[in-house]
């Protein structure tokens, strides 16, 4: 199966074709630097995201706090995640870069928090 899709790892954004047998990458044509190819692989065999959404707080001084997960997940992990998240409150003060849920669903990533809040 041939499909075509644009290379995000550098400003040049590539279009790249590519070649793959299910999950197996057969060949990749269109890329002008190493980091096209391997973006290609990953896409095709092993497709992973940043989550990146909000939890809820009580007595902080925003009713939401942004999070984001330490590490790319796997993609078909994401829908689970956010259900996960979605049970997730925090109530203490937190720091940017404080951890919020370590070792998120067993992934080995940590769910983050990316800004400061103080109690309201």
């Amino acid at each position: 199966m041939k499909r075509l899709m644009t290379c995000i790892e550098c400003p040049q954004g590539c279009r790249l074709e590519v070649e793959a047998d299910g999950t197996r990458l057969i060949s990749v044509t269109g890329y002008k630097c190493k980091r096209g190819q391997a973006y290609a692989r990953q896409e095709t065999e092993a497709p992973s995201r940043t989550l990146t959404t909000s939890v809820l707080t009580r007595g902080l001084e925003l009713k939401m706090l942004p999070v984001r997960t330490s590490k790319p997940i796997p993609r078909e992990k994401l829908f689970a995640a956010m259900e996960a998240v979605k049970r997730i409150v925090v109530t203490s003060p937190v720091k940017a870069g404080s951890v919020i849920a370590p070792d998120f669903l067993g992934l080995g990533v940590d769910l983050v928090a990316c800004r400061r809040l103080e109690k309201a």
